[in-house]
């Protein structure tokens, strides 16, 4: 058929074909899977007719005599095909949907008018606000109607094309109509209808973060009528009016501040609003503000009322309990719904050096309030203990007076209820207010050891994660007095017949063995044991925390794990597990991970299980490189693969070449993993580069003679990826590079300009992380070991920062070879050092106990400085060095 002009195009259904589709609809609200699946079918089957998404409108917004379930499901059906098909819809039958949206934007129903809006907006996104002209003026028009539903139903399309339309609504693509709406919305403010003043404030809230122009014109007025809705008998506009202040105090505090004090006064209110939602959205409020260099500043005088407020909304509500089924002490034996597993994101290899003070650089940031998962996300209790938290750490022990009091109450309560709260309380200020707690632990932590057997699971729950805040504390002290005690009772919760228990006691122990480390080796056997069992008795979500808490286990203990009596408990179970998982299930990504912990770990004691481990990571690997380049070939006939596979083996991979060491060359000689990794260095995923040069940088240690013949064609690549924009990739690739120098030695000569220039660029980038800069050093250091000649001629432009990053970390084979390369340069080129030497002299005092040859380079370097000067200006130079550097050169060095 022809399609007649705009205008006079009148679309009559067809009654047979309007019957089978309203059937259709019915059937669709079946809850009958098999149904379901049909009818799926046979919408697809409809698409390809260029009339049926006119039936779809046509019942939505014509067919009155329809139920409204149906004549919604219609809209969001046709929504769903304007999503996938738009482009390919008749230009008919697009007018044709488009007018009749336009036309009964108000009907009486709410939910017709909602799945209207809907639709509207789900047309704009798709481009079309740049081919919908009409569409902005004639709903901000409707705005003006004498009729309720008609200005309702164009707000609430509003709203939704301001949340998905933001960006271009204030770009010159629309000749800025924001210039018009927004003082348009701000009208609406003092509408006599709630519903209406929530969306005006809903459709302005939409431009505060981006800072729009048109917004900051009337951001006086803007503020003026939100305090005039600030006690609105609506909740949703009470809810609207908080969002906005918060979201303020974070784009134009300036324009706050001299409300501030009535500001806090009225947040401090809505923060016990009745209207959870309200609450939560005021409760974001001292979070925002805590992160404000004014916070302090602001909230001194509030103190007082602020404590109390917060420590009150970390009570678990009724309605908390019955979703977290607190009633129910003991459900081990349930299996897990699959629907409340979180996705697990494998996190990739870097390459990082040891500390001084600390071990390795851990980034804590998994101790978050994760104590109950199941219940939305995000409410009134986590936003009050995560505000206590960040506030603690702003106002560290000042904070204490206003607490203790409250604690000694709460910790003690009858009610469990108020003592699960106190001891939340307790676990949110350990880290701002550890110094000023230290006093009150030696009793609080017995207390707390106590309350792991409460006979309320979310008592024992939460008081796992408190202590585990606290491990530092405990682990500090004589091991018999807290660590002893401490663990025992963990071990127990860790076999808990609650699963809440037993997640929380599991992330406990964890975080108990990152701080105490060595300190578990004599308890091994007896740890072991409760890991080994809790095998057989967890479910599904659980078991992934308890990998986990084994592969922590190793990193902490490391080769005291090697023992056949432990590797004979520890290595059948998690066998077993890697046998049942088919190489397509995610399970393996966190088993994966532990293994990689566990042989690193057991070295030698890995190696009876090493075959089938290594061939079906180098399996893993391939598969998906395979299916990568099936879908890049064609895309439509192939999915693209989820490479978290291939990091997580490829992560396996280096810690096999870790813990194997030489052991590993024979598994090499026979795979093909450097072609793969040939393929995976050059992935366009960052992680999957960052992995497989962690992987190159193992091999090289391990196997180098494997590694040797494909240099050439790996050095560019490294070469490429020195980008500091992929702070991982690169800090990985750096490392590779300095294994590689030490292997090659003189060899290495034709690849130092590849690298040089960028490193010496890092080394000076001002904000580059701190572990990319003591990668960068070493690599630099290495390469002047090996090729003086190339390296040292740059030496003025890296020593400074080469020393001031190198100067902290512990001794060890890389910081040795790398200050054997500064000494080596300097001596090619002492010139290059003359200006930066005390910086020398403070990185050379930084060693404990160099060996013997390294210190007599160090010796000859600053004898030879000192006779150059003379002794006058020896001396006048080394009265800038602070004194300790001065007593430990004299000692060390005799100058």
């Amino acid at each position: 058929m022809v399609w007649q002009t705009k205008m006079e195009y009148e679309w009559k259904p067809d009654e047979q074909g309007l019957q089978q589709i309203l059937q259709l609809l019915k059937e669709s609200q079946s809850p009958d899977t098999s149904t379901q699946r049909s009818v799926q079918q046979r919408l697809e089957q409809l698409n390809q007719y260029p009339d049926f998404n006119n039936y779809l409108i046509f019942v939505l917004t014509k067919l009155k005599s329809e139920d409204e379930p149906t004549r919604s499901l219609s809209g969001l059906i046709l929504k769903n095909n304007v999503k996938a098909h738009f482009q390919n819809f008749p230009n008919g039958v697009t007018d044709f949907i488009k007018s009749e949206c336009l036309n009964n934007i108000g009907d009486s129903s709410p939910l017709i008018r909602a799945t209207v809006g809907i639709l509207i907006t789900t047309i704009a996104s798709k481009g079309e606000l740049q081919n919908w002209p009409e569409l902005l003026p004639k709903l901000c028009g409707l705005l003006d109607s004498e009729d309720y539903n008609t200005c309702e139903g164009a707000f609430g399309a509003l709203q939704k094309i301001c949340e998905d339309s933001a960006e271009i609504l204030d770009s010159d693509v629309l000749d800025r109509p924001l210039n018009v709406m927004i003082p348009k919305f701000l009208q609406f403010f003092k509408h006599s209808s709630p519903k209406i003043r929530s969306h005006a404030v809903a459709c302005v809230n939409q431009f505060i973060i981006s800072r729009t122009q048109a917004l900051m014109l009337h951001i006086d007025s803007f503020i003026e009528n939100l305090f005039a809705l600030a006690s609105d008998e609506e909740s949703e506009v009470r809810k609207n009016v908080c969002r906005a202040l918060v979201m303020l105090l974070e784009v134009r505090m300036d324009r706050l501040l001299p409300h501030m004090h009535n500001i806090v006064e009225y947040m401090l209110q809505r923060t016990q609003d009745q209207d959870e939602n309200v609450a939560l959205e005021a409760c974001e409020f001292w979070l925002t503000l805590a992160e404000q260099p004014i916070c302090k500043d602001v909230l001194c005088r509030h103190f007082s009322k602020l404590i109390p407020v917060l420590v009150n909304g970390m009570k678990y509500s009724e309605i908390d309990i019955i979703l977290l089924k607190g009633d129910v002490e003991e459900d081990e034996a349930i299996p897990d719904n699959e629907q409340d597993i979180r996705p697990r994101f494998h996190r990739s290899r870097t390459v990082a050096q040891q500390h001084e003070e600390d071990g390795i650089e851990e980034d804590d940031d998994d101790d978050e309030l994760d104590d109950d998962d199941t219940i939305s996300d995000w409410n009134i209790r986590k936003c009050s203990a995560a505000a206590l938290d960040v506030l603690a750490n702003v106002f560290r022990d000042e904070l204490l007076p206003q607490i203790l009091p409250l604690l000694k109450e709460l910790l003690f309560h009858p009610e469990w209820v108020v003592k699960e709260s106190g001891i939340l309380v307790l676990g949110a200020i350990a880290e701002g207010c550890m110094q000023g707690m230290i006093p009150y632990l030696p009793e609080l932590i017995p207390h707390l050891i106590q309350c792991l057997s409460d006979k309320k699971a979310l008592v024992r729950s939460i008081t796992c994660w408190t202590l585990s805040r606290y491990a530092h504390w405990v682990v500090s002290q004589p091991p018999d007095t807290y660590l002893k005690p401490l663990m025992t009772e963990l071990l127990k919760r860790i076999l808990d017949s609650n699963k809440r228990v037993q997640e929380a006691a599991c992330s406990a122990f964890a975080t108990l063995e990152e701080e105490a480390c060595t300190e578990l080796v004599p308890y091994l056997a007896y740890i072991l044991d409760t890991l080994v069992f809790a095998f057989s008795k967890y479910q599904h979500k659980n078991l992934l925390i308890l990998y986990d808490a084994i592969g922590t286990l190793a990193d902490s203990v490391g080769h005291h794990l090697n023992k056949p009596e432990y590797i004979q408990m520890l290595m059948p179970p998690l066998i077993q597990k890697w046998n049942m998982l088919k190489d397509e299930d995610k399970d393996l990504f966190p088993l994966l991970e532990c293994l990689s912990s566990v042989a690193t770990a057991l070295q030698s004691g890995f190696l009876p299980y090493c075959e089938p481990v290594y061939q079906r990571c180098v399996n893993l690997v391939q598969k998906t490189l395979a299916q990568a380049m099936l879908h890049n070939g064609q895309p439509d006939q192939y999915e693209s693969p989820d490479k978290d596979f291939m990091i997580v083996a490829l992560d396996l991979l280096s810690g096999l070449a870790e813990g194997l060491g030489g052991n590993i060359e024979q598994l090499v000689a026979r795979s093909n993993i450097l072609t793969l990794m040939y393929q995976c260095m050059q992935d366009k995923m960052p992680e999957v580069r960052q992995s497989s040069f962690a992987l190159l940088g193992d091999l090289t240690k391990a196997c180098f003679q494997h590694v040797k013949p494909c240099i050439a064609e790996f050095m560019p690549i490294l070469g490429t990826n020195l980008n500091p924009e992929f702070i991982s990739v690169c800090n990985n690739a750096t490392w590779a590079i300095g294994e590689i120098s030490i292997q090659m030695s003189i060899e290495m000569q034709p690849y130092v300009p590849m690298v040089l220039h960028q490193l010496v660029e890092i080394i000076n980038r001002p904000n580059t992380p701190k572990t990319l800069l003591e990668n960068t050093a070493i690599t630099i250091g290495r390469l002047g070991y090996v090729c003086p000649q190339e390296v040292a001629p740059m030496l003025q432009q890296f020593i400074r920062p080469w020393c001031t990053s190198l100067r902290n970390i512990r001794d060890n084979e890389e910081k040795d070879s790398a200050f054997r390369g500064i000494c080596t340069m300097i001596s090619v080129n002492p010139g290059g050092v003359v200006q930066d030497f005390i910086f020398f002299c403070d990185a050379v005092a930084s060693w404990i106990s160099p060996k013997d040859d390294l210190r007599d380079m160090f010796y000859k370097i600053l004898h030879g400085f000192k006779n150059q000067v003379g002794d006058e200006n020896w001396s006048r130079f080394s009265d800038q060095f602070p004194l300790p550097l001065k007593e430990r050169l004299a000692a060390y060095y005799g100058v």
